[in-house]
Parts: structure tokens; C-alpha cells; sequence
């Protein structure tokens, strides 16, 4: 019998998944290490890393603890890494706050953890070439403020719409060195972030009974999204934004 061609298999790569501690960032390392990836975690909480390291396939994984908002944290980081062939940037915060509210310094907070620190941990693994040629970027985005402006999601939404643009700028200028970048815009979807925020339970079943699928997604219903852009069944794909949102957006 002879083998079977896998497109979407991740065999012999090594990905670099931030964010890994918990929701779609943990789903996602979890989905590369089934699909044969080596997988490299990182995120600030020990305990719930490591809850995430045990939940890996294969013996060749690592993890590291660091918060990538903290120069010298994130600049360790990428030194001790080595050569990867994909990476998954999936760290994220969110905040709900009126536009007449949102001060400078609320716009710094989110904005340090979902824009700079994104684009800052790219820019130096790419720089210092950590990246080998045909590795995939994938950088977890959301439809807030890229595909739905809600009331009150003015730093939330921006600090996402900030990063699509940089999807693009990413992707035309590495794609000499034949590094794809793109990126997810995902609806809600079940994660401890959104029960930690505003909103009361009510008001979300209300939020779900908007999607034409009639459900929030689930963490997996992304990871499996990024594990097809890490691929090489996706070898012909950059600077694009995939939304996986149930419907919503749809027009």
C-alpha cells in the first residue's frame, strides 16, 4: 500500500505558537503537534502553559515563559528559539470602553499586547532570520473593528484593524524570501475571553442568535483555519485576511 499524501500535514516543520496558554492559541499548538508539527509554546502563565506543553503530541516540543510586551523578554525569546518553518501569533486582550472614555492610556494597554507586540516579535524573528524559506505566518486577527464596529469596541477593534494592514505589509515585502504571511478574522468564538468581559450571559446568547450557524464558534473551528495556512496545501496564499465567523459578516 503506499502512502498517502497529506497536503495539510505539518511533518518535519517546527511551529512557534504565542498565546499558547489558553483558547484558540492553546487549541492551535495542540492541532499542529496532532497534525506531526514540533511545537514551541509560549505565554506569561506558567501553570496554564504547562497545561498546554502536557497536552501536546511528540517528544521534540518546547515551551518557554515570557511576556513579548517586555523587550528584553521578547528578544530572549527569539534568541532561543532557532530556525522555525511556522509561527501562529495569538496573544491578545480585549476592553470594552465608550469612545469618550478611551484615554490614551487605555488605548497603550491593549494596543502594546495586540498590535506591537505582534508586529515587534515578527519583525525580529524575521530579521534575525529565524525564519526558514517557505515558513507560513499566521497572525490571529478578529472582524472587530476589521468587518463589525459594535459600540464600545472602539480600542479593541482599532488595535485589530491596525494589525490587518500590517498582514499585507508583511506579506509584499517578505515575500522575496518566500515567507507567506496572512491572517484569521474570527467572530466570537468560546474562549474564557469573552466570559471575562461586559457583557452578561443574556446578552451573548442574544450576540450568538445573530450568526446564521446559530453558535459562537469553538476554538478548534480556528485552529483548523491556521493548521490550513501552515500548510502546504495553502503554498499560493499571502497578505490575505480569512474570516471564519459562522456567517456573520456574510453579504
Amino acid at each position: 500500500m503506499g502512502i498517502t499524501y497529506n497536503p495539510f500535514s505539518l511533518e518535519g516543520k517546527t511551529i512557534l505558537v504565542t498565546g499558547a496558554s489558553s483558547g484558540i492559541g492553546k487549541e492551535t499548538a495542540i492541532s499542529c503537534s496532532k497534525m506531526g508539527a514540533s511545537v514551541i509554546v509560549t505565554a506569561r502563565n506558567q501553570e496554564r502553559l504547562q497545561e498546554t506543553f502536557n497536552a501536546l503530541e511528540g517528544d521534540d516540543n518546547k515551551q518557554f515563559i515570557a511576556d513579548l510586551t517586555n523587550q528584553e523578554e521578547l528578544e530572549k525569546l527569539v534568541n532561543q528559539v532557532g530556525k522555525i518553518d511556522g509561527l501562529v501569533l495569538c496573544a491578545g486582550r480585549s476592553r470594552s470602553l465608550p469612545v469618550l472614555f478611551s484615554t490614551r492610556e487605555k488605548f497603550d494597554e491593549i494596543y502594546n499586547v495586540n498590535f506591537f507586540s505582534p508586529v515587534e516579535t515578527l519583525r525580529l524573528l524575521a530579521k534575525k532570520k529565524c525564519l526558514q524559506p517557505n515558513s507560513s505566518i499566521v497572525i490571529l486577527i478578529s472582524i472587530g473593528g476589521t468587518g463589525r464596529w459594535t459600540p464600545g469596541n472602539a480600542i479593541y477593534g482599532s488595535s485589530k484593524a491596525a494589525l490587518k494592514s500590517m498582514v499585507n505589509y508583511f506579506a509584499v515585502e517578505l515575500a522575496p524570501k518566500r515567507i507567506r504571511i496572512n491572517g484569521i478574522c474570527p467572530g466570537m468564538v468560546e474562549t474564557p475571553l469573552i466570559h471575562h468581559g461586559t457583557l452578561t450571559q443574556e446578552q451573548l446568547d442574544e450576540d450568538k442568535d445573530k450568526y446564521p450557524l446559530k453558535r459562537y464558534g469553538q476554538p478548534i473551528d480556528v485552529a483548523n483555519g491556521v493548521v490550513y495556512l501552515l500548510s502546504e496545501a495553502s503554498s499560493w496564499i499571502t497578505g490575505q485576511s480569512i474570516v471564519i465567523d459562522g456567517g456573520l459578516t456574510a453579504k
